[in-house]
């Protein structure tokens, strides 16, 4: 059995370990709050933007002029795979699940005798992968001095995948991250983004009414060769700002649990103490008896 100054400093250290996680806990709810703010305001924009290009890739789909963005390469050898994670850690199974996802996406593509290449934006999933996919990863995007992700970070990742594309380093490019639910519902998403997918379903098209049909000034293949790398920056932003959410999500989850569980920790603990303390106080009241008799 412990002694009673070996519990008392363990009792101090879970106590001072549970004010840190409670206070990690009201940062990550203060941060929250503008996180899903940003994410469900961007998510009109990005679902409306969709909803266009996908208008505009059903009408210039097949055709000879089409925008090897939108057509691809013909081919589907080599996947470029852009895991999106966080820079910190403390915040549950976020990371955890993109990672998961992430890998075993990588090992059913080299099973099936693809090339496989892993572009990381965050260090946490930079440093689960490289445990057993190291050979494969190309690069890293950090962003630990960013206090608030922006369309032009967005941008400048778009920006080195498409410069890859161009230059023939991959056929096939899918981002990985956490899609907001609430506070303890994060699910692990994975989306591709070149060639440009877009879903077929428009506004138009779930209204009682006919869908309206659209002509388009130049055609459809000039104003998709200038959206189509505006459209990979937008998916790649929306991924950040769900990511941004889930993160404050997760993290805000796992502190108070932690600070839950310290809780009862000390709690068992002080029991422990008291029980330590009167049997200490019976072993000398013994003595003290047992001494006086003896007398």
């Amino acid at each position: 059995m412990p002694n009673l100054k070996d519990l008392k400093n363990r009792i101090e250290s879970v106590k001072s370990t549970r004010k840190i996680t409670k206070a990690m806990q009201m940062v990550a709810a203060a941060k929250l709050r503008r996180a899903q703010d940003a994410a469900e305001a961007g998510r009109p924009y990005a679902e409306r933007f969709g909803a266009v290009m996908a208008r505009l890739s059903a009408a210039a789909s097949g055709a000879d002029n089409a925008p090897k963005l939108l057509a691809g390469t013909g081919a589907d050898q080599v996947h470029l795979l852009v895991v999106m994670t966080s820079e910190r850690g403390l915040c549950g199974g976020f990371n955890s699940s993109i990672v998961r996802l992430a890998r075993n996406r990588a090992q059913s593509l080299l099973a099936a005798g693809k090339t496989v290449r892993i572009l990381t934006v965050g260090k946490k999933g930079r440093e689960q992968l490289r445990r057993d996919l190291a050979d494969h990863m190309i690069d890293h995007v950090d962003l630990g001095g960013v206090r608030q992700v922006g369309y032009a970070d967005a941008q400048d990742i778009a920006r080195g995948v498409l410069e890859r594309f161009e230059a023939g380093e991959f056929d096939v490019a899918t981002i990985f991250f956490n899609r907001f639910e609430s506070v303890i519902s994060q699910v692990p998403t994975e989306q591709q983004i070149i060639p440009a997918v877009f879903s077929s379903e428009s506004e138009d098209d779930r209204g009682d009414g006919a869908a309206v049909a659209y002509d388009y000034e130049p055609d459809e293949a000039d104003i998709l060769a200038e959206l189509l790398p505006r459209g990979v920056a937008t998916q790649i932003f929306s991924a950040l700002l769900e990511n941004g959410a889930s993160e404050q999500g997760a993290r805000m989850t796992a502190m108070d649990n932690a600070t839950r569980n310290a809780g009862e920790m000390i709690d068992k603990l002080t029991i422990e103490f008291n029980r330590s303390r009167q049997a200490v106080i019976t072993n000398e009241l013994i003595e003290i008896i047992s001494g006086a008799e003896a007398l």
